[in-house]
């Protein structure tokens, strides 16, 4: 048991060093998972301007798509956990072979995101969207859909990489990636380059393509490492399934959890449709413009569940509670200052993303109104990484349930439907829900760190 007693200055110097460390880790991952976000917002922003009607298409596919590739990153979140934990015991050779094991398991679950993918038009006419939607919709949820093998791929490899404490591969293929998809997206939307003008569809194809680039390209950089004897990348791992049960164990809980809180989201889009397809393009706008913030707390919470779970691999008590609670310190203080921006200049925000005056009216409100959200959104998600870093797996899970399911979904639809809020009410709820989300994660987290 690590002794808490130790003088100030020893305990101020652990601070400081867990702050360097988590910035130093944080930020190729910041920029890595706020890629993701920004190549949907670039996309968001050129079909955009490109028809308010291609918007809400564009939207309705990526409402169940994001819930498939966000359930797929929670059940991969295993191996950045499992090879921070073989890292701490010092266990290199471990370490890739966590990232073998994790291979077929993620072409499996791509495999089954690309099946689901194909039911778009069922069941978007089953949550009551209008024709045009379904129609518009499903075709965009088809193409998107053969793009998830190569998204899954790239989690897997990134996951392993970043604990291993090497998150710069990721970041470079992600900026690369970015370049691309706004060329290819700028071109087969708008039809230039000698292309046909595909509206959201063409973005969906432009995704797809860098989706498949971006996997296979992180996963030769792994395979081709200098030292990857040293970290068992080539090593045989014999029976995935079976020896991989430690980590899909771990991504068990996280995949529900981020299922959950993805399929409250897109629950909430759905009830924005029920609204109008121009609440629906609203609600897309307003989504992203607080995912890409967000991201910055994704990218804190993976590197603080890395330093939680390198201490909890070395048993240092002190060390533990210290990197959950710098986690939290520096994401609260980075989301408000982005949310201070929001509240100053949300036009022009909402201008980026639409010519139409009548949508740009509609979503500059909801962007001044996220500024309040992103605090307690991100601050839960860091909490939640800082339990799972500590191996706690289902009780975040089943607080993550009480919060988006039992709170945002009946509490938003009240606010939209009952109290006539429109899509302002289900940023009401999202806010109401993050609140309770951010609060009883850190009081489980508070609790283990007293034993």
């Amino acid at each position: 048991m690590t002794d808490t007693s130790l003088p100030t200055p020893r305990i101020t110097d652990r601070l400081r060093a867990h702050v360097g460390e988590l910035l130093r880790l944080a930020a190729p991952v910041i920029v890595s998972r706020a890629g993701l976000v920004v190549m949907m917002a670039v996309d968001t922003a050129i079909v955009g301007r490109y028809s308010a009607q291609e918007l809400a298409y564009y939207g309705l596919a990526h409402l169940p798509s994001n819930l498939m590739i966000t359930t797929g990153v929670g059940l991969l979140m295993g191996v950045v956990a499992t090879t921070a934990h073989a890292l701490g015991a010092g266990d290199e050779r471990e370490c890739g072979r966590v990232w073998r094991r994790s291979i077929p398991y993620a072409l499996l679950l791509s495999v089954l995101f690309a099946l689901g993918s194909l039911a778009g038009g069922p069941f978007f006419r089953l949550t009551g969207q209008s024709p045009d939607l379904v129609e518009g919709g499903a075709a965009v949820l088809a193409v998107l859909g053969l793009g998830a093998p190569g998204m899954m791929l790239y989690v897997a490899t990134g996951f392993f990489l970043e604990g291993l404490k090497r998150p710069l591969p990721g970041m470079v293929v992600m900026i690369v990636g970015n370049l691309v998809n706004a060329l290819l997206a700028w071109a087969l939307v708008w039809g230039h380059l000698g292309f046909p003008a595909l509206g959201a569809v063409g973005s969906a194809w432009a995704t797809t393509a860098v989706r498949w680039v971006m996997g296979l390209g992180l996963a030769l950089y792994a395979w081709r490492m200098s030292d990857h004897e040293r970290w068992g990348v080539r090593a045989p791992v014999g029976a995935w399934w079976r020896d991989s049960h430690r980590q899909r164990h771990l991504g068990y809980a996280a995949g529900l959890s981020l299922a959950v809180e993805s399929g409250a989201f897109a629950t909430l889009g759905l009830f924005a449709g029920m609204i109008s397809p121009l609440a629906l393009g609203a609600y897309t706008v307003g989504l992203n413009l607080t995912a890409l913030p967000f991201m910055a707390a994704v990218g804190l919470g993976s590197a603080t569940a890395v330093r939680v779970g390198v201490a909890y691999g070395r048993r240092d008590r002190l060390d533990m509670a210290l990197a959950g609670w710098t986690g939290l310190g520096v994401t609260s203080l980075i989301l408000a200052f982005v949310g201070i921006l929001y509240v100053t200049v949300p036009e022009q925000l909402a201008a980026i993303y639409s010519a139409d005056p009548t949508l740009v009216e509609r979503v500059a409100p909801l962007i001044a109104f996220t500024a309040w959200v992103l605090v307690a959104d991100g601050g839960q998600t860091v909490m939640a990484n800082a339990l799972r870093g500590r191996g706690d797996a289902w009780v975040p899970t089943a607080l993550h349930f009480i919060s988006y399911a039992v709170v945002m979904i009946p509490v938003s639809a009240l606010l939209a439907f009952g109290w006539g809020h429109g899509e302002r009410g289900l940023f009401e709820g999202i806010l109401i829900a993050s609140v309770v989300s951010v609060t009883i994660l850190s009081l489980r987290f508070a609790l283990l760190s007293r034993r």
